[in-house]
């Protein structure tokens, strides 16, 4: 989240490798993956809402946001990027004991 945009869009590019002969390759942008943490009946919302602290640099009052979303919708959307990214941000919040996945958005 935190300021980032990524578009997806594909784009076609045309070369001329002789007059006679034109290629023509498709150029897709990546499109983003999410993090959704899910609710669990285990971890108190305290609990959560310090850890989207610690780990994604949230506000109290955004963490306290995303946790109630957590909560009350059983799912929140914690961070968005590239790939990479989300399965880091995966990994750490099941090493803090929350469940989370990742999807393309």
């Amino acid at each position: 989240m935190k300021g980032e945009t990524i578009l997806s869009e594909v784009f076609l590019v045309a070369s001329t490798i002789s007059p006679d002969i034109e290629t023509i390759e498709t150029v897709e942008t990546q499109k983003p993956w999410i993090v959704i943490v899910w609710n669990d009946p285990i971890n108190l919302m305290s609990y959560v809402s310090f850890v989207f602290q610690k780990l994604f640099g949230y506000s109290k009052e955004k963490a306290n946001k995303l946790m109630l979303e957590v909560h009350n919708n059983g799912r929140a959307v914690v961070s968005q990027g590239t790939r990479e990214k989300a399965e880091f941000d995966v990994s750490l919040l099941h090493k803090h004991g929350l469940w989370a996945t990742l999807q393309q958005d």
